[in-house]
């Protein structure tokens, strides 16, 4: 049975298509020019530098060989033999594509993504092993019946040695089908029985020749994310921390692993437990133990599109109210059930706080462009639990704290910086505390950040209250958190909006849980909540929230948010506004070619504010080049738009982010003028943002 899939979505801006479009840049010592964006997308092979999470793979082929596993009602072994041939054969170049759940609809990402499959029939797929005979050097036997976990020590093997997981069942079809792999490793010779000891075995024998960038752990009953753990190379594990015997052993593979550096996927046994041990060691997990085909979705272009920030309303003494859908840490909730909710009535139509996980940046930025894409003004994007990747820093439930000190956060806060920027979301819900060390870590370290929230989970003597780090950032409880339906929010927040008298804002925030809410019930929520006071509730965008509480509390926020601002900038290519629209993307570069002087951009923000910081995103975070980063340039203010005094210089930028804070300076007029704009003589800026406080007389 042959289907293809090829139809484009016209209004889809997904990053595959930007690398033809890129600008070309010089190679030092040669006339050749090449796409910058090239370098970073293999033709065959793994992309995997250090301070990348999780590997980038080569583009995929067209068509892709396809299989749908459940219509053809596979046998577990036989899905861990093909989630295991999948990674064989897609670490080279991405040509096979599985299909086990999709409830989102079979081919929905495939469409989408432009992606061509040709799928085959179950009864033919042996056919597929023996298309790809030239990957395996042979197979790795083992006995499920003795222990199921075997196949997951058969599945870390298979990716060291580029072997085929097999039971005896299986080979034995595999001879009859014609296909002769000689057996280059034996399990079912091994002698044990216990759970412990065959994961104790890995350890001893092969862990050493894993990468310990990565960990996955999935039941060994289970596909799906193993063809990223064979691909990569990696140990597949399954133990459960509230066994104190199956404790001890993963202990052994976390603590030689690196924090900042190394990251956990899959799943656990139980989620407090499991996701707490990573925790102790620096340690963050990317849930993805239902997530289908990890090597092929990696493969698409990695650069994201940011879509443009709307402006964000005038601040008044109204209730501002936060609502967050949970579980967007976990990508085959992105993948699956998100993708159901995103296509649900009502959405667009009211602000939403949709969480999503930075690890789609590595594991299918695709996906992460396509709900940017199709994103209204009213849909936001926050980081789901606590970062990159899901760290339970405190466990609520269990009074534990997991991670206490800043050795082992410190590096999770960098690693989580540099994903927050990479995939523009800039909140983040945290599961499901912090101590005062933590909140400076966040706050040294992910600088890109507007807000932060925590989960209330009612089980103190006493509610979170806000706080408030290094004079900028802010930690707000979700009160309640993981509502189980919007009734649960409004019975939590009535009374208070009910008493709200309008002498000063106020400021609420919740997180309803995905699974039992939706765009149409927060619309009917608002509706409920406006009856308690008229005219008084503003639900509001993430960026807006913690913008507007910063501002109502006199602390810096993002001045180039407000409605009010009013952007001019010398003779140039593209309009001044998108010199701070949100989004330093191609598409919403501000360019110059002028020659024959200095390239500006002003900023009067219609009255003066206290201004502490800048920020300027250049070519670099666009995609393009770093040879096209801004190299000199300095930021001018003034009271009148007349006399101007210098508040930073810089000169030979080669960082694609410049974040200075700068000496106190009231001012209602700023200027970037630019001096030399990089090496084609073109200024280009992706965002500029200025940071101020309301001047207190």
């Amino acid at each position: 049975m042959k289907q293809v899939l090829s139809r484009k979505y016209i209004f889809f801006l997904m990053g595959a298509f930007v690398l033809s479009a890129m600008p070309l840049c010089a190679q030092q010592g040669t006339n050749r020019y090449i796409p910058v964006g090239s370098m970073q997308q293999p033709e065959s092979g793994l992309f995997w530098p250090e301070g990348q999470a999780i590997p980038h793979f080569a583009t995929p082929s067209s068509p892709l060989d396809g299989l749908d596993l459940d219509k053809a009602q596979l046998p577990d072994e036989e899905r861990v033999m093909f989630t295991s041939l999948q990674g064989l054969v897609n670490r080279e170049k991405p040509r096979l594509f599985l299909l086990e759940r999709a409830q989102e609809g079979k081919y929905k990402w495939a469409k989408i993504l432009n992606l061509s499959v040709e799928e085959i029939s179950g009864d033919n797929r042996f056919e597929l092993i023996k298309k790809y005979r030239d990957v395996l050097k042979g197979v790795v036997l083992y006995d499920p019946e003795k222990n199921i976990h075997y196949a997951n020590l058969a599945s870390t093997i298979a990716g060291l040695d580029g072997l085929l997981p097999v039971t005896p069942r299986i080979y034995e079809q595999l001879k009859g089908a014609q296909i002769d792999l000689p057996v280059m490793a034996d399990l079912t010779k091994l002698p044990y029985t216990h759970t412990t000891e065959i994961y104790d075995y890995l350890y001893e024998n092969y862990w050493n020749r894993c990468t310990h960038r990565l960990l996955v752990s999935q039941p060994p009953v289970r596909g799906y994310v193993r063809d990223l753990a064979v691909a990569a190379g990696t140990a597949v594990v399954w133990l459960d921390a509230r066994v104190w015997s199956e404790n001890i052993v993963l202990r052994k593979f976390l603590k030689t692993m690196q924090p900042g550096n190394s990251i956990v996927t899959g799943w656990f046994p139980e989620e407090r437990s499991g996701v707490g041990m990573t925790a102790e060691y620096g340690l963050s997990t990317i849930p993805s133990d239902f997530y289908e085909n990890a090597t092929v979705y990696g493969g698409m272009s990695h650069l994201i599109s940011y879509p443009a920030v709307p402006k964000m309303p005038k601040l008044e003494n109204k209730i501002y109210l936060a609502i967050f859908l949970s579980d967007g840490d976990n990508v085959q909730y992105c993948q699956h059930a998100m993708s159901q909710l995103w296509d649900k009535q009502g959405r667009g139509s009211i602000p939403i706080n949709w969480t999503i996980s930075p690890g789609l940046v590595d594991f299918g930025p695709g996906l992460l462009n396509y709900y940017y894409a199709t994103a209204s003004s009213n849909d936001f994007f926050a980081s789901g639990p606590s970062g990159l990747g899901y760290a339970l820093i405190y466990d609520a439930h269990n009074y534990v704290w997991n991670s206490t000190s800043g050795t082992n956060f410190t590096p999770y806060a960098k690693l989580t910086q540099r994903y927050l920027e990479k995939s523009g979301l800039r909140v983040i819900t945290v599961w499901d505390e912090v101590n005062d060390e933590q909140r400076s870590a966040y706050a040294r370290n992910c600088r890109y950040l507007y807000g932060v929230t925590l989960q209330d989970w009612e089980k103190h003597p006493y509610k979170l209250s806000p706080k408030i780090q290094d004079n900028r950032l802010s930690f707000m409880p979700n009160f309640p958190c993981y509502a189980s339906g919007v009734d649960v929010i409004y019975s939590l927040w009535k009374d208070t909006i009910a008493r709200f008298d309008g002498s000063e804002p106020l400021f609420l925030s919740a997180q309803g849980e995905s699974w039992k809410m939706g765009p149409d019930n927060i619309v009917a929520l608002k509706k409920q909540l406006e009856d308690l006071s008229p005219s008084n509730i503003v639900i509001c965008r993430g960026d807006h929230f913690f913008n507007l509480y910063n501002e109502a509390h006199h602390l810096p926020f993002n001045l180039t948010l407000s409605s009010a601002v009013k952007v001019t900038a010398s003779p140039a290519d593209t309009p001044a506004e998108l010199a701070s629209d949100g989004s330093p993307s191609e598409k919403h570069l501000w360019i110059s070619s002028e020659k024959s002087g200095k390239a500006w951009i002003q900023f009067d923000f219609k009255e003066p504010y206290l201004v502490s910081r800048y920020v300027v995103r250049h070519a670099e975070r666009a995609g393009l080049s770093p040879c096209l980063n801004t190299r000199s340039f300095m930021l001018e203010v003034s009271l009148d738009g007349k006399t101007w005094s210098r508040a930073d210089t810089q000169m030979g930028n080669t960082l694609a982010v410049t974040d200075v804070d700068v000496a106190p300076v009231k001012a209602r007029y700023v200027r970037l003028t630019i001096t030399d704009p990089g090496e084609d003589g073109i200024a280009r800026i992706g965002d500029v943002e200025i940071y101020g406080s309301k001047c207190v007389d």
